[in-house]
């Protein structure tokens, strides 16, 4: 049958988001990890991220671009989380399959690893049952913290889960010398994430979601709508002041009143999905993003992303400057006040 005009003859289709995973991880300080990316990176490139990539063969199948489930969460995103969390910082989450038990290699056995893995001398599941026989990621401490689909007018997309870790509190660790190997089935008391020797990452660093957040307004860094938007949440939780010498208590009541979060609302944050739209310009010439939409895959399905934010950025040449997350009903009536007074 021929084509007629209005049949999309001619428009470039969007491109199939590949999948990826994203981890937020909380030290036992209630610090998140960010990674510089290289200027030379494909994606993101010299903005400060979580720790994360594109899944791969030995994560697992994932569902074809056709089919909805290829936007849940599910046990091959978990292990790539987990995967890339260690080939792009060096921190490894891993567990007796049997027991588990988790296990504790030390800092020269993992950048070692490390090494082989990124010179393709050896697949990280290879390398793990090196490691153990029955070594396998811990993937069961991941809580999910929302999906994001890159709009359909970006040339390079991805569904992506994110995911939050928390390291255990210094209450929960065993008192040991730093020079002393954990017995099996204990984590390391330190775990200092590195950079993968500029591969993809240039620097990886613990700091208080609050400072990530000040150096993105003045400047100092890039921040994405993602990552801004999530850290802007995790401040709200785990930055309260005090900010310093709390106890081990109040730390965990911090996290807890986090994972609460988490699991409230319609939908909950372990379920939103979240394709940013354009929702209008502002005077000062940003860019307001409404978050409320999943993206078009899964337009016409049950799944929905967050209706009481959005976030306003400058977009720059590829990159991003000036962004803040307000409330939607404030913005909303900014603009209606605005048009009342001309």
């Amino acid at each position: 049958m021929p084509r007629t005009k209005g049949d999309g003859e001619g428009k470039k289709q969007p491109a199939i988001p590949r999948p990826s995973s994203s981890v937020i991880l909380v030290s036992p300080k209630n610090e998140i990890l960010l990674l510089h990316r290289v200027q030379t990176s494909s994606s993101f490139a010299s903005a400060h991220v979580f720790p994360g990539g594109n899944l791969s063969s030995q994560d697992g199948a994932c569902p074809p671009p056709e089919d909805l489930s290829r936007h849940d969460d599910a046990p091959h995103y978990r292990r790539a989380a987990i995967r890339e969390l260690f080939e792009e910082s060096g921190i490894l989450f891993a567990k007796d399959g049997s027991s588990g038990k988790l296990l504790a290699i030390d800092e020269a056995t993992r950048e070692q690893g490390r090494k082989l893995i990124h010179q393709n001398k050896v697949t990280f599941d290879e390398w793990l049952k090196q490691q153990h026989a029955n070594a396998e990621p811990d993937t069961d401490q991941l809580i999910p913290f929302s999906r994001w689909v890159t709009p359909n007018n970006v040339p390079k997309r991805y569904t992506t889960q994110m995911y939050i870790y928390f390291m255990p509190l210094p209450v929960n660790l065993d008192k040991k010398l730093l020079d002393e190997l954990p017995a099996e089935g204990e984590r390391e008391e330190i775990q200092v994430p590195t950079s993968d020797g500029g591969i993809e990452v240039t620097e990886a660093q613990f700091l208080p979601a609050s400072e990530w957040l000040r150096r993105a307004q003045s400047g100092e860094i890039i921040l994405f709508p993602p990552q801004f938007l999530l850290l802007h949440i995790v401040s709200g939780f785990l930055d309260k002041k005090p900010r310093s010498d709390i106890s081990a208590e109040e730390m965990e009541k911090r996290r807890a009143g986090l994972v609460e979060f988490l699991h409230s609302g319609t939908p909950p944050w372990t379920n939103k999905c979240i394709s940013p739209k354009m929702m209008k310009v502002t005077e000062d010439g940003r860019t307001v993003l409404a978050l409320d939409e999943p993206g078009p895959e899964l337009e016409g399905s049950s799944r929905r992303g967050e209706s009481e934010y959005v976030v306003l950025v400058r977009f720059t040449k590829g990159s991003v400057r000036e962004v803040t997350v307000a409330l939607k009903k404030d913005v909303l009536r900014e603009g209606r006040e605005k048009r009342s007074n001309l």
